[in-house]
């Protein structure tokens, strides 16, 4: 069986079963009961190994408008391939909707047809069709201008479109570059780089029995006010016969003594008294076995290089 959990891992249980056929069948020198390996039934999480919590909201009523009335936190929020999608539908469909107002200026005052006659002083020179119109637009707005297309004085709304163009550019840039520079000051890849044992362990230390797990720091730079977390996550009923399905214990790592406010220059452990005030401490092995909870450990600080705040979710499997 241990070579079967070496090969297969703690993925697969192995069960016994008889051979095939009904009844009972006798079996011969050497025949024994067959073993096979069964999938195990995955538990499902509160918080998942690395540390993304599976919550989904619903029946909430107004969603969509209250998502919709925090826009830029909710752009901030979206993945990667929905904000550049959005970053470039809103300039492309910007930069479109610009260059056919110029244009619709230049049709209807007649410049398109009149644009080349000698004497006459159209709104925009040198603007004879679409494309023209949207050069003169990207130009403007870029400020990249050749000095080929330019507005005269002959056209005050061609004066106020460009005001107006001058406004929705600076509210738009502001707007998307904006997210995006919050987007990418995000520390969630620095996150990967903060190691937490794979296992929590309970055994004595300094003659109290203790729950332990490490945490390390990969990289030379610093997190600032540095403060773990722990928190017990199991389903409780009350005296009253309420039944809670997700209450959260506060673990005790350190807060009256300060050991909660880590120096993260080399892995450090974390360790949690198992006295009267533990939620463990009415529990025995056997049946901590066979209870249904989740450690959740919750790593705050502030990363030295960016001064970004960074919060770091961990679910810890217990070993005995």
């Amino acid at each position: 069986m241990s070579a079967l959990r070496r090969k297969f891992g703690d993925d697969y249980q192995v069960v016994t079963t008889s051979s095939s056929g009904s009844g009972l069948q006798p079996q011969g020198p050497g025949q024994g009961p067959q073993q096979q390996l069964v999938p195990k039934k995955k538990r499902q999480r509160f918080v998942d190994k690395n540390g993304r919590c599976n919550v989904q909201h619903g029946n909430l009523g107004s969603e969509t408008s209250r998502y919709l009335s925090d826009l830029f936190t909710t752009l901030v929020d979206l993945k990667w391939r929905w904000n550049l999608f959005i970053f470039i539908l809103t300039y492309t469909v910007a930069w479109l909707f610009m260059a056919s107002m110029w244009w619709v200026i230049a049709y209807t005052r007649g410049d398109l047809n009149k644009a080349h006659v000698g004497n006459y002083t159209p709104c925009v020179a040198n603007v004879y069709n679409f494309p023209s119109a949207f050069l003169f637009f990207i130009e403007t707005e870029a400020t990249i201008g050749y000095g080929y297309r330019y507005i005269t004085d002959k056209c005050p709304e061609g004066i106020i479109l460009f005001l107006f163009q001058s406004i929705l550019g600076s509210i738009v840039d502001a707007f998307l570059i904006g997210c995006m520079f919050i987007k990418m000051s995000q520390p969630k890849k620095r996150a990967e780089t903060l190691m937490f044992s794979e296992h929590a362990v309970i055994s004595m230390r300094d003659g109290k029995l203790t729950l332990m797990f490490r945490v390390g720091n990969l990289r030379n730079s610093h997190m600032v006010s540095a403060q773990i977390r722990c928190k017990l996550l199991k389903s409780r009923q009350t005296p009253e016969g309420e039944f809670l399905p997700l209450d959260q214990l506060e673990l005790d790592v350190g807060f009256s003594t300060g050991a909660d406010q880590l120096f993260l220059v080399s892995p450090l452990t974390i360790c949690h008294v198992i006295d009267a005030k533990s939620p463990f401490y009415d529990l025995s092995q056997r049946s901590m076995q066979s209870e249904q909870f989740e450690i959740v450990v919750i790593l705050e600080g502030i990363v030295e290089t960016t001064d970004a705040g960074i919060d770091v979710s961990k679910q810890l499997k217990l070993t005995y």
